[in-house]
This record gives C-alpha cells, sequence and structure tokens, in this order.
C-alpha cells in the first residue's frame, strides 16, 4: 500500500544525500557543508528528478536553528553580552548600514527601484548565525574573546532584522513609490516592537530565569533520562515559537534566550550534552534546506551579478566589519575573526528576499542572487577561516599598517606609568579574565600575590582598571602584548583562556623572553592535554581530571582516608 509521507520521504532523502556528498566533501579535503548544501540543490526543484518538499526542509531547518541558538544560549550568558556590547552593539549596526549601502548601490546601478534595492542590500547585509557557530565550534573559539565578539556582533544583526521585518510590511508602499502608511503609524509600530522584544526580554531574565531552572530540577528528580532531554528540547522548540508567536522575534532569537535561561541550571552542561546529537542532525537540514532554494541556472544567466554579490558579501563586508574593530581599538586578530564571521549570509536573507517579493519589491532573479551569493559564500566560509591564521601571519610581515595597528598608541594596551613595582617584577601573567581568570585573579588577590592581567575584551580591561588590577589589552600570543605585561620579569604565565589553537605560540613567545618563566595552562580535551604534557609545555591541568580529584579529595576526607597517588601534571 502506498501512502502520502512526504515529511519521511524529504527526511531520509536529505540525511541520505546530505551523507553521500558529506562523505565525498570531506574525502576531497573540503568542509562537510558543502556537500550537505550539493545534496539540497540535487534534490530541490530546480534539478531534475526525484524532489524533496521545499516547505518541509525550510520547518525543519527551523528546528535546527532552534536547537543551535538554544546550545548557544546555554553557553553566552548575558554577562558575555554585555562584555562586548562597545564594539558588537556599534559595530553590527554601523556594517549593515555599509553593506546595505553597497548591496542597494549595485541595485541601483542596476536599475532596479529604490524598494528593492533597499530589500537587496538589507539581505546581503545580515550573516548567517548558523554558519557562524558551525565554524567556532569545529575550531573551539566559540568560548573565546573573539568568538563572543562574533556571536553578540551577530545576537545585534538579528535584533535589527526582527524590526526591519516588522516595519517593511508598512513601508512596502512609499519603497515602492505609492502613498504609504502615515509617519505616525509607523512609529507606532516599531514603538510596539521594541516593546514586544523588550518585553520578551525582561520575562525571560525576571522570570524564566527563576521557572524553568526548577523545572528542569524537578524533572531530573524523577531519574527518567528521556524525560529530561525531553524537557530540555521542549524548552527549546516551544519557547522559540511562544516567542515567535506573542512577541513577534524570531524563533532562533526565542531559543538563544531559551538557552541563556537554562544556563541558571545547575544541569546546563548536561542539557548541553543531550541536545548535542538532534542539534548536529538538524543543523544539517538547514545547510541542505539552502541548497533546495538555489537556482543553478542564475549562475549561466547572469554570472557577472552573481560574481559581484558575492564579493560585496566576502570582500566588502568583511574589509567594512574589519575597518570598524580596528576604529574600536581591537587588535588584527579579533578583526580578521569578526571579517570571516561576517562574510556570508544565510537565514534572515533568504527570509527578507522571500519577503520582498511577496510585497512587490523585489523580482525573483533578485531572490536568486540572494540565493546564489549565500549558497557561494557558505561554502566560501570555512576556507576563509582556514586561511585567517596564514594571512594574520602574512599581514604582520609584511604590511606596516598591520604592525602598527598591533603597536597602536591605545592606553589600554600597556600598563600606566603609576603601576606600582610589585606588579612588574615576580609577578604572575594572567591570560584570560573570563569565568576561569576572574576566579584565578581573586583567590590571587586574596592571598596577596601580584599579577597583571592580559585579556583581548576591552571591556573586561576596563573592568580590571577600575577595579585596581593591573591589566592590558591585545592578543596575548603576540610578543609585544606580552612585553607590555613585563613577562621577562614574571615569575610564572597563567594561561586561563579556553583558546588553546593559540596556547602554543603565546609559551613559546614568553619562553623566548624569559626561558625561566614557568606556565600553567588548562584544557577541556585529553588528547589536547597529552601532546601538551608530551612538549613540556608547562604544567597542564584537564577540567574533567580536576574536577574529579576535588570530588575524591572529599570523599576521602569524609573517610578518613589518605589521598590517593595523583597522576603528574
Amino acid at each position: 500500500m502506498h501512502h502520502a509521507v512526504p515529511l519521511i520521504t524529504t527526511i531520509a532523502a536529505a540525511f541520505g544525500f546530505a551523507l553521500l556528498f558529506g562523505f565525498i566533501a570531506a574525502k576531497l579535503k573540503l568542509p562537510s557543508l558543502v556537500g550537505y548544501l550539493l545534496a539540497g540543490v540535487i534534490i530541490g526543484p530546480y534539478s531534475p528528478g526525484f524532489t524533496a518538499d521545499v516547505e518541509i526542509a525550510s520547518q525543519l531547518a527551523e528546528i535546527g536553528v532552534m536547537l543551535l541558538m538554544f546550545g548557544v544560549g546555554l553557553h553566552f550568558s548575558l554577562d558575555d553580552l554585555w562584555d562586548v556590547r562597545k564594539v558588537a552593539l556599534p559595530g553590527a549596526l554601523l556594517q549593515i548600514a555599509v553593506a546595505t549601502a553597497m548591496g542597494a548601490g549595485l541595485a541601483l546601478w542596476w536599475g532596479w527601484g529604490p524598494g528593492g534595492a533597499i530589500i537587496f542590500g538589507l539581505s546581503l547585509s545580515v550573516a548567517s548565525t548558523v554558519v557562524l557557530l558551525k565554524a567556532l565550534e569545529a575550531r573551539g573559539v566559540l568560548d573565546t574573546t573573539n568568538g563572543r565578539i562574533a556571536v553578540g556582533w551577530l545576537i545585534v544583526e538579528d535584533i535589527a532584522m526582527v524590526l526591519v521585518l516588522v516595519l517593511l510590511p508598512p513601508l512596502s508602499n512609499a519603497l515602492s513609490g505609492a502613498e504609504g502608511a502615515p509617519t505616525h503609524d509607523i512609529l507606532w509600530t516599531l514603538e510596539v516592537t521594541v516593546a514586544k522584544i523588550a518585553a520578551f526580554v525582561a520575562l525571560m531574565l525576571v522570570i524564566g530565569r527563576r521557572i524553568f531552572p526548577w523545572v528542569l530540577w524537578q524533572v531530573t528528580r524523577t531519574g527518567s533520562v528521556e524525560l529530561f532531554t525531553l524537557c530540555v528540547i521542549a524548552a527549546a522548540v516551544s519557547l522559540a515559537y511562544g516567542a515567535a508567536e506573542l512577541f513577534g522575534v524570531s524563533f532562533a532569537l526565542g531559543a538563544f534566550f531559551a538557552g541563556m535561561v537554562i544556563r541558571e541550571s545547575e544541569f546546563s552542561h548536561r542539557a548541553a550534552e543531550e541536545t548535542l546529537p538532534l542539534r548536529d542532525a538538524f543543523a544539517v537540514l538547514f545547510f541542505v534546506s539552502v541548497g533546495m532554494l538555489f537556482d543553478p541556472t542564475i549562475l549561466t544567466k547572469q554570472p557577472g551579478a552573481v560574481a559581484m554579490v558575492v564579493l560585496i558579501i566576502v570582500i566588502g563586508k568583511s574589509l567594512a566589519a574589519a575597518a570598524l574593530v580596528l576604529a574600536f581599538r581591537y587588535p588584527v586578530n579579533t578583526a580578521l575573526t569578526v571579517s570571516a564571521s561576517l562574510a556570508q549570509i544565510g537565514e534572515f536573507s533568504f527570509i527578507l528576499a522571500g519577503l520582498g517579493v511577496s510585497l512587490g519589491l523585489l523580482s525573483r532573479d533578485g531572490q536568486s542572487l540572494v540565493l546564489a551569493g549565500a549558497l557561494i559564500s557558505i561554502t566560501l566560509n570555512s576556507l576563509l577561516f582556514d586561511a585567517l591564521r596564514p594571512v594574520q601571519a602574512w599581514l604582520r610581515r609584511r604590511s606596516p599598517l598591520a604592525r602598527r595597528f598591533e603597536r597602536s598608541d591605545d592606553p589600554l594596551a600597556e600598563l600606566p606609568m603609576s603601576t606600582d613595582e610589585k606588579y612588574l617584577s615576580k609577578q604572575v601573567v594572567l591570560v584570560g579574565y573570563g569565568r576561569v581568570g576572574r576566579r584565578i585573579a581573586a583567590a590571587m588577590s586574596a592571598a596577596g600575590v601580584p599579577f597583571v592581567v592580559v585579556d583581548e575584551n576591552r571591556e573586561l580591561v576596563e573592568q580590571c582598571r577600575k577595579a585596581g588590577i593591573p591589566a592590558v589589552t591585545g592578543d596575548a600570543a603576540e610578543m609585544a602584548v606580552l612585553i607590555q605585561a613585563h613577562i621577562s620579569k614574571a615569575s610564572m604565565l597563567v594561561i586561563a583562556t579556553p583558546d588553546t589553537l593559540n596556547v602554543r605560540q603565546m609559551i613559546a613567545n614568553a619562553v623566548r623572553i624569559n626561558p625561566q618563566i614557568e606556565t600553567v595552562l588548562r584544557t577541556h580535551n585529553e588528547a589536547e592535554a597529552a601532546l601538551l604534557r608530551q612538549e613540556k609545555a608547562g604544567m597542564v591541568f584537564l577540567g574533567e581530571q580536576e574536577l574529579a580529584n576535588s570530588m575524591l579529595d572529599h570523599v576521602l576526607k569524609r573517610f578518613g582516608r589518605d589521598e590517593p597517588h595523583r597522576e603528574a601534571h
């Protein structure tokens, strides 16, 4: 008996082709997501043969966006957002304005109307949070300062796009040249939208922070693993849907704040682990759904237009973002990370383009150009991230301008002349002032141990100085930054940042300046810990091992037993 099962057919085809083409991409040393995108093109309506249900695939992809953003919220606190506000908020808004101007200018040059040009420009201005998160997670830099700035930047973009989506319908007549809605009606719509977003955020942070951790605790007490997983997924999807229906915010933004709320629970790490397989599976469906929307004939019909769109997304936006980050006096590596993060477009671009078509402002060809730009830029994005380190090294060797930015006259890049002598000799240099670094700093302060903080986040450095803690801003992998922290006379280097990518460079530069320096560092990866110990990088602390040791100490003391022999760090 044959049944109409479009949901099962779509899921089976999407996962099957994604597995096949993802495997081929991995064998060719390409990012797996390239295979996922190609799988979407193959089963999409613009390719011959089998065609999956585009509408169902899009809805499944939305679930992937919800779960992924929920996972980010589980690791991203309100404090993290607040710490990067001074660069993420103005930077994102200015970058949207610049990218929109570039896209709209190109569309006007092609002879499009002003309404279509603005929507086209806005579609090119906003990056995909899903693509960014996959890139940051794959490289282990999501929890670093650069990762937080990039995520905070995109959260601001998402909020801005929510406002744009609400305002476009009442403005559509004016943008098309017809008589539009009265100004007071538009202002009223804007006020209502902002009020709804504010009400949602307040509700989640004030009430949600108390209710949902309590609910999670009650479910955990039942001892049922299935109920715990169900509770977490229900919170992610239901809160995202409720936020969209009641407050008019996007699914992604609602899920993000749901994750931030559940982060207040002691079970947040378990929640992240339980949802990881589902997040990965539905994230694959997101990329497949993007490929399904793509019409390959646009590449032969308008190759020049496609090339210019890709240039704006990959080059124009990146240069604008880099200039803005450098203008806020952040180091070159932060500028490059944010640039690569924004060098693609995704889910909001599709929504904007679709709304533009439905309002009669954007042509089908315009929508196809947006989708072509998304597909190509997403494919190139992993390659851009892989190129960051060699590009950064090349700039430092060849570009006097880049070296001048690294040695900027930023007052936060060097210790004040009035710094007490005890912080300049035999002190501890503490790299990273995040959750772990703050605890180490507090303990050293209580014990009277002098130390200097090094962190890339300017806001954190400003907070340290206001609290009377000597601190400098910059990338600790750079020799010039370590010199400003007076590493030459320091007794110890403590690396509290989770960024394991640059830790070897930090140690190498520190030892080059001060061969007698003692190094202490952290990691959450057993293989990485073993490798660092083999390289004699210093005293390596593995997070899970130290937690187990502390719990074991408590148990043995309770039973009056001696401490066991510990593994050497």
